[in-house]
């Protein structure tokens, strides 16, 4: 929490306030910069906090942590002719697809993914989405809406140590998301031709 003003000092605080310096006072133990010990004692100290003069004192001496600014999604849109990422490509945290009349493909059994989640999102409009993740990725589908068009899910829930977890939301819309893992011959081509 950064200094209080003067003029708000003796404005009593929410238990809101107070969950705000504790998680700041969390995060700074996480990090090092406070013993366990006297996390215990500044948590107390919060607890009872009354005013925001009561609050300053407990992280003064800690960085005021910013926000994290997240990168904008990658967006892909299908319309007449489709759009594909495939072979090597750098994944962001977000991907948005939108089938349009020429579909989307998008294919990361050759990427490398130090997230991990991975959000796409996804809708099949007129000529659907494709989705292929390699073995051993997990998938969520809980918060994908089928439509008409609907889900085709044919990945397992085996999770590899180490993978992202791929988390499809969005909606079918007419023609349908499909997300599974790659056909015999898209192994095939992996294995003896791993480069490309």
């Amino acid at each position: 929490m950064a200094a209080t003003p003067p003029e708000r000092s003796g404005i009593r605080v929410s238990n809101a306030d107070r969950d705000a310096v504790i998680d700041q006072l969390r995060d700074a133990a996480a990090e090092g910069r406070i013993e366990l010990d006297e996390l215990e004692e500044r948590v107390e100290l919060a607890l009872k906090a009354r005013t925001f003069a009561d609050l300053a004192p407990l992280t003064a001496d800690l960085p005021v942590s910013l926000p994290v600014q997240s990168a904008p999604p990658l967006t892909l849109k299908g319309g007449m002719h489709g759009a594909r990422r495939v072979g090597a490509w750098e994944v962001p945290e977000r991907i948005e697809a939108h089938g349009g009349m020429g579909g989307v493909r998008i294919d990361f059994t050759r990427t490398e993914v130090r997230l991990p989640e991975v959000t796409v999102e996804a809708y099949g409009e007129m000529a659907g989405v494709t989705v292929v993740v390699p073995d051993g990725w997990a998938v969520d589908t809980t918060g994908f809406d089928p439509g008409t068009g609907g889900l085709k899910d044919r990945t397992t829930p085996d999770r590899a140590p180490g993978t992202p977890l791929i988390r499809l939301t969005g909606a079918g819309g007419m023609a349908g998301v499909a997300i599974r893992h790659p056909g015999r011959w898209e192994r095939r081509k992996l294995r003896t031709n791993p480069a490309k």
